[in-house]
């Protein structure tokens, strides 16, 4: 079924059915067309008040679909593991609106990650950092990885929630990660309260990712950015 809204937002609502022996269930899932590069107020107002009640939101990225979840909520981000099939062991990958929410994830940002923040962000390249205790996406280590997207949409998410958003690939644990809202709906169906319906950009590399948690930088997953200029940036031989 779709209805089309006065301010010219497309919502999908998707019958997904589940069968037994006694009746059959019917979960309603909401799809809203979204451009990632220049989002609606209105899709970005929907969907926080999706993030502040603990929902999950799947969004597009430069590579593929992300599911988001207040990043600070511990119930929110157990809802991700679950959504997943991922142990509640690891960690959740989130993106920040800007560099200024580095304060809100951990203590006091180094020198180190506050130069390649200012070099690579917006861009496809996450630091780890130390994680401050209220962080619910951090990982047993006490660190949590972030990074400020590229795609609008991710910033707005974090910018309006005025908090974190998580950013793992939207699909289950040891599945390939969804490129579409089609691939988002078989794969995690009902698990999603809400999925932003638009185009994914960038040639399918992940982020780059370091530990700057050690001087110089430790490369964790080779990306988008070549690893040699993060170790330029670091100590300042591209100055």
């Amino acid at each position: 079924m779709q209805d089309f809204e006065p301010n010219g937002v497309f919502r999908y609502s998707i019958g997904l059915f589940r069968s037994t022996t006694q009746h059959t269930l019917e979960t309603i899932l909401t799809r809203i067309a979204v451009d990632p590069h220049h989002p609606h107020n209105e899709v970005i107002s929907r969907a926080v008040a999706i993030l502040k009640k603990g929902g999950i939101v799947a969004f597009p990225t430069e590579t593929f679909y992300g599911l988001a979840a207040d990043a600070m909520d511990d119930a929110a981000c157990a809802g991700v593991f679950k959504a997943k099939g991922r142990s509640p062991g690891k960690a959740l990958p989130c993106i920040l609106s800007s560099s200024k929410q580095l304060g809100l994830v951990t203590e006091e940002p180094s020198p180190l990650v506050l130069r390649l923040a200012e070099r690579f962000w917006p861009g496809p390249l996450t630091l780890v950092v130390p994680a401050r205790r209220d962080v619910a996406a951090r990982a047993p280590n006490g660190t949590v990885a972030v990074r400020v997207a590229g795609l609008a949409i991710a910033r707005q998410l974090a910018e309006a929630l005025g908090r974190p958003v998580t950013a793992t690939s939207a699909n289950r644990e040891g599945e390939t990660p969804a490129e579409t809202a089609d691939d988002v709906v078989r794969a995690l169906g009902k698990d999603v309260d809400l999925v932003l319906d638009g185009v994914t950009s960038g040639s399918g590399v992940p982020s780059t990712i370091v530990d700057t948690t050690c001087d110089p930088p430790a490369l964790i997953r080779r990306g988008a950015v070549d690893y040699a200029l993060v170790l330029d940036v670091s100590s300042g031989a591209e100055d």
